[in-house]
């Protein structure tokens, strides 16, 4: 309250800090930085607290260059896949991002990922040309081998500390993948990314820029417990940077764990300001001691007197009424209790019960509600317990040192609820412990949080032990680990009475895999006269002639920005969509299709031109129709 009207120009910079914190540097907007995020062509050269890096141009526009890629559905390779609500995506994960922009933006409540560490040894993608164009990029990245699988050779480049852009590749390859990530985030949600010390101190820089600094939430360190050798010293911990999308809106986090209530005393010493006062308690009340009988003053310097009655105790319980005078805590919340109401304490955590100690003194027990974690994580599992996990999975060492189940059991218990379809996407999946831990902790609660992963098709090394058990990608192995996590949960259930509420957990996951479109896409590079003519002959058939309905299906709803998960009734003749929302007509059209799509009343409706070839008049009778009925219809 200052007096003043509100002052515009600092509500439209705060409005467009919410929008472009990218933008940002120090709290003032870097008009560079803002043309770059808006797509002007710039080079970062002026001497200011700057994150700047080689090739940091190449980097927005690999962000801002639109994917044409779909996915596609493998059901032979999924479990459970017309009802289930998980997603296990095989493809390179910055086009994977851009291609889930439009189902997913602001609906995943967690993410996290453990990217390479950029320890010398990590081969991951990044252009190590910084003039290569898109096209150049995707050609490199693209390379396959008879088999169909993406070669090391075409799609990694070894990130060497020797080489003059060390540090820039990194940054190159993390930039544009975060960015994308920060868009699919809930405004609620947050994201945990794993780290050590060679990239922590860009890392945080990077997560300021896109993050804003004010929405850093912690720089968790992981205690390990047993470390590595690392010239002076031995490395017996990572990091965890943890970043919110809105640090404002974003709730406490609740404790759900088993132990979840505390007891504090429900009197406190009488004073001047906490008079004595009698309440009368009914028999029945809880005891946490022996057959025991109280007699005058109960307490020490709370003290607690009986006015009227005996103050017994058998079986646990108070054996009949008694009055009592003390200088209670909270007066009111124990006559709410007794008369039977809902009860809160003065920090909105819901009160559970009202008792009595061993020692006869007045006892409250409440929800454990909000928690506000350590920021060192200790006793928790190491990467060894990880191998282990696989082990025990695989019968084999299939994987070296992936990130333990419980620690990321630990995160995503901070930030979600096991009543909520809460998705937590992991976008550099490995062999799938994010997948592991959402079904494990479903499994343990009665959750019904689900996961995304994205897994590129890394080749496996031909003298591995993975390559040994017939795993040629590192996409294969997740793939088995959540198929192998599923069988074990449903046989740990088989002929078990269901006490806890898991018999309805979603034990399944839908496989998706990264292609080019299905849709011809029109070649901007055209040079001459002859390429533009063979182009526009080609393009009367936009469809690929070897493309699949189910995947037109999928790929038209992806980009309507539908979920993966839609729910999809086969119609016949057309497919509808989440019950009524979206009708989509691929294969036939004629009056019955058209009448039966109408009568369903969706709210659009997408159809291939293709269907009315030689029949314009069905086609704008189509038009319409639909446009009488209040259907939006879209012609592809």
């Amino acid at each position: 309250m200052d007096g003043k009207s509100l002052n515009i120009t600092e509500e439209k910079i705060n409005q467009l800090k919410e929008i472009l914190p990218e933008a940002f540097t120090e709290n003032k907007i870097d008009w560079e930085k803002l043309k770059a995020a808006l797509g002007d062509d710039i080079e970062f050269k002026n001497e200011r607290y700057v994150l700047n890096w080689a090739g940091k141009s190449d980097a927005f526009r690999a962000l801002q260059t639109p994917s044409t890629d779909t996915l596609v559905p493998c059901k032979d390779e999924s479990v459970n896949f017309d009802s289930t609500g998980n997603v296990f995506i095989e493809g390179e994960n910055l086009e994977v991002l851009k291609v889930l922009q439009k189902s997913y933006f602001g609906k995943i409540k967690m993410i996290y990922i453990d990217p390479p560490y950029n320890t010398g040894n990590d081969t991951f993608i990044y252009p190590d040309r910084f003039s290569e164009s898109k096209e150049e990029y995707l050609n490199r990245i693209g390379d396959k081998d008879e088999t169909g699988l993406m070669t090391r050779e075409g799609l990694f480049r070894k990130n060497s500390k020797d080489s003059g852009h060390y540090h820039s590749n990194w940054l190159s390859m993390m930039y544009p993948r975060l960015f994308l990530a920060r868009n699919l985030l809930r405004d609620d949600g947050v994201i945990f990314i794993s780290i050590d010390d060679n990239e922590v101190h860009n890392l945080r820089l990077l997560m300021n820029e896109v993050f804003g600094e004010e929405n850093l939430l912690a720089q968790l360190v992981w205690d390990l417990g047993t470390g590595t050798a690392a010239g002076h010293f031995t490395r017996a911990h990572e990091y965890i940077v943890v970043c919110a999308k809105d640090k404002n809106i974003l709730p406490n986090f609740i404790y759900e764990g088993k132990d979840d209530s505390i007891s504090e005393r429900a009197v406190k010493k009488i004073s001047k300001g906490n008079p004595a006062s009698p309440i009368t308690f009914p028999k029945g009340i809880e005891f946490e001691g022996e057959d025991t009988t109280f007699n005058n003053i109960i307490g020490d310097s709370e003290k607690i007197s009986i006015l009227e009655g005996k103050m017994v105790f058998k079986d646990g319980k108070l054996f009949n009424s008694v009055t009592l005078e003390a200088g209670w805590a909270m007066r009111n919340q124990i006559l709410s209790w007794l008369s039977g109401e809902e009860t809160f304490d003065s920090k909105g955590q819901k009160v559970k019960r009202f008792f009595f100690d061993k020692k006869g003194v007045l006892q409250y027990e409440k929800e454990r509600g909000f928690i506000n974690p350590q920021t060192v994580l200790r006793k928790i599992a190491s990467t060894r317990k990880g191998t282990i996990e696989i082990e025990e999975l695989f019968g084999r060492k299939v994987m070296d040192f992936p990130k333990p189940m419980q620690l990321i059991n630990t995160l995503i218990g901070y930030v979600t609820k096991s009543r909520d379809a809460d998705i937590a996407l992991d976008f550099f999946a490995g062999s799938c412990t994010t997948a592991h831990a959402v079904l494990a902790l479903n499994k343990e609660n009665g959750g019904n949080r689900k996961f995304i992963c994205v897994q590129l098709p890394e080749k496996c090394d031909v003298d591995s032990e993975a390559f040994k058990a017939g795993y040629k990608t590192i996409a294969e192995i997740g793939k088995e680990r959540i198929r192998r996590v599923i069988k074990k949960i449903q046989e740990e259930q088989e002929g078990k009475l269901d006490l806890d509420g898991n018999g309805d957990q979603d034990l399944g996951f839908k496989v998706f895999k990264l292609k080019e479109s299905n849709f011809k896409i029109w070649r901007t590079n055209i040079e001459t006269e002859e390429e533009l003519i063979a182009q526009m002959q080609q393009h009367l058939e936009p469809l690929d002639e070897h493309a699949k309905i189910e995947d037109v299906l999928y790929e038209l709803l992806i980009k309507a920005g539908v979920p993966l998960t839609a729910k999809i009734n086969e119609q016949n003749g057309y497919v509808l969509v989440n019950d009524n929302e979206i009708a989509l007509m691929l294969e036939r059209a004629d009056d019955k299709i058209i009448k039966q799509i109408i009568a369903a009343k969706p709210q659009k409706v997408f159809t291939l031109d293709r269907l009315f070839k030689n029949n314009d008049k069905l086609k704008t009778n189509t038009a319409l129709q639909m446009k009488d009925a209040g259907i939006e219809f879209k012609v592809i």
